[in-house]
């Protein structure tokens, strides 16, 4: 498999504050990796790194045979990379098909695929985007990043603050988008052993370092150590 995206001693944060220490990282096509750690771990401010909404400081990024390290966040998109934010950042006044096709490019992903996806989006494609639960706004935020046709999927705590049941939904679907489409993808979530099962591998920060790089399945297997590693 060829490298998708490489990180090399990353130094990054917010300012003239860093939270992002030497990080070095890479990551095969058809890949996914779970980004682990602790709170204020520094695993958001990475995904916003790569994604280019934050204070660079050293190191370079590669994604693909391309250096973005001095990119626009729009540029990184237009190369590949889809976002979903915490804040899931839909548009609140527009319908919930105009929110997916609003920058939507060609090829896999497209409005049948994400709805064939999301049954519940097409149900609802003609209801405003703050009309939508929680649960179904984080659907819509995946569908409008999936609509891009990313290379690199990027998902900052997809599951935080859904009911149970919303919760298995949205890990079926990530199942079948790394795991039956094969697409690469980074995912932070708190939730670990919900999402190990989805990954190939592992990355723990701690205070904006590697603490821990590993196979899913051998970190898994090991319970008592990632328990110490998140402080759970």
């Amino acid at each position: 498999m060829s490298e998708l995206l490489r990180v090399e001693q990353l130094v990054a944060g917010y300012g003239d504050a860093q939270v992002l220490h030497r990080i070095d990282l890479s990551l095969a096509e058809g890949r996914s990796l779970a980004l682990l750690g602790r709170n204020g771990a520094g695993k958001t401010t990475l995904l916003n790194t790569l994604v280019g909404v934050t204070t660079h400081h050293a190191g370079r990024i590669h994604l693909g045979t391309d250096e973005i390290t001095r990119l626009r966040p729009e540029q990184r998109a237009a190369r590949g990379i889809g976002w979903v934010p915490q804040e899931r950042n839909i548009f609140a006044s527009l319908t919930v098909e105009e929110n997916l096709t609003a920058a939507a490019r060609p090829g896999r992903w497209d409005l049948s695929a994400v709805y064939q996806m999301f049954p519940r989006l097409q149900e609802r494609r003609r209801n405003l985007g703050n009309q939508l639960s929680g649960g179904e706004q984080q659907m819509l935020a995946v569908g409008r990043a999936l609509m891009l046709n990313p290379r690199l999927l990027l998902l900052d705590e997809p599951l935080e603050g859904l009911a149970p049941i919303i919760v298995d939904e949205l890990l079926a679907a990530l199942r079948r988008i790394v795991t039956g489409e094969g697409l690469s993808a980074i995912i932070v979530e708190q939730k670990a052993r919900k999402i190990l099962p989805l990954t190939d591998e592992a990355i723990v920060l701690n205070r904006g370092m590697t603490a821990l790089h590993a196979a899913s399945d051998s970190l898994l297997s090991r319970p008592a150590e990632l328990d110490a590693l998140l402080a759970v």
